[in-house]
């Protein structure tokens, strides 16, 4: 979410103190100052056939504390529906060909609260989860999510942040017609059957420092996070039947607060060649971002796969701070 923490390698679970950090690391949203807070994302990829939007928004209530919103959309749009081109004396028709979307929903509601020990702030997350394949199909879900950010020295930042905590659950139902589950039937596909999509909980841990290089306002910054996983091996740099781990990174420059350059480096995997041999795989990515009084404006140049294999796409998120209206009665 946004295209500062793509740039930074998605590595921002100590260091994000902004209004995306309602998806990252809730216990972030303390550093939002400002009466309001709002980030806007919309990605498209392989060549737009899915698309990604986001909004996230978080308003300071007091010194202390800081509540969160966030809204994510994943879709495909216009998919065929073919399962009725033929009809009963076997002629195709394709005007009977329909159009139906796969959409995946998510809404966040977040709160974060500085604690009594002092530069240890805490937050969480109440996510309501909704998935809807056209006509044919419908899940609702819940998680939870937790977080923590602690500052050492004003130099060093750590992060840590569980989600889907309590594991997160999504009730499928499918409604298909009679019709459709002929051609399942007639075609050898399996008819699904209403049931329970469980995620479990993952673990997701980091650490950031930022270096002043000089007098002249530049500086320096990186970040590491390890995503820790137990729903048995994954294909990570560290993998098991018990625990997986998948480390990435990201470095910046930067000249104060008004520009930084960004880069780092996700999914890491060995991949198998023709010959039994493994090869590392990486994705690299790169990012600019620029500050302009309360106006945010950064920019990803990453693919979504590998370098080998997928096209390289563009992401463009813009973040917006405001502060609290003169006409607003206390």
């Amino acid at each position: 979410m946004g295209a500062d923490a793509l740039g930074f390698g998605n590595s921002v679970v100590a260091s994000n103190r902004s209004s995306t950090a309602g998806y990252w690391n809730p216990a972030g949203l303390v550093g939002v100052d400002k009466w309001l807070d709002g980030t806007l994302m919309h990605s498209e990829y392989f060549a737009g056939i899915a698309k990604y939007d986001y909004l996230g928004l978080a308003h300071s209530i007091d010194e202390k504390s800081t509540i969160g919103f966030s809204a994510i959309r994943f879709a495909v749009d216009d998919i065929p529906n073919t399962t009725q081109l033929i009809d009963n004396n076997g002629n195709i028709d394709y005007d009977r060909i329909t159009l139906f979307t796969a959409a995946d929903y998510g809404f966040l509601f977040s709160y974060a609260r500085k604690s009594a020990i002092p530069n240890l702030d805490l937050g969480g997350n109440v996510k309501l989860i909704h998935r809807k394949v056209g006509d044919f199909a419908k899940s609702w879900g819940f998680g939870i999510d937790f977080g923590a950010q602690y500052t050492l020295k004003e130099k060093w930042k750590f992060g840590a942040v569980l989600r889907d905590a309590t594991s997160t659950f999504n009730s499928w139902i499918f409604t298909l017609d009679n019709a459709t589950k002929e051609v399942f039937t007639k075609t050898g596909n399996e008819i699904p059957e209403n049931g329970l999509e469980l995620t479990l909980p993952r673990l997701i841990i980091g650490g950031y420092r930022k270096f002043d290089l000089g007098k002249k306002g530049l500086n320096f910054a990186s970040e590491i996070n390890v995503d820790i996983t137990t729903d048995k091996r994954r294909n990570t740099l560290v993998q098991s039947n018990l625990v997986s781990m998948d480390p990435h990174m990201g470095i910046s420059f930067g000249y104060k607060e008004y520009f930084t350059v960004r880069g780092g480096i996700i999914n890491a995997q060995y991949v198998k060649q023709f010959d039994d041999s493994k090869k590392l795989n990486i994705q690299p990515t790169l990012g600019v971002g620029v500050h302009v009084k309360g106006l945010y404006l950064d920019y990803a140049f990453t693919d979504i796969g590998d370098v080998s294999v997928s096209l390289y796409s563009h992401v463009i998120s813009l973040r917006l701070q405001l502060n609290e209206p003169k006409n607003v009665k206390k």
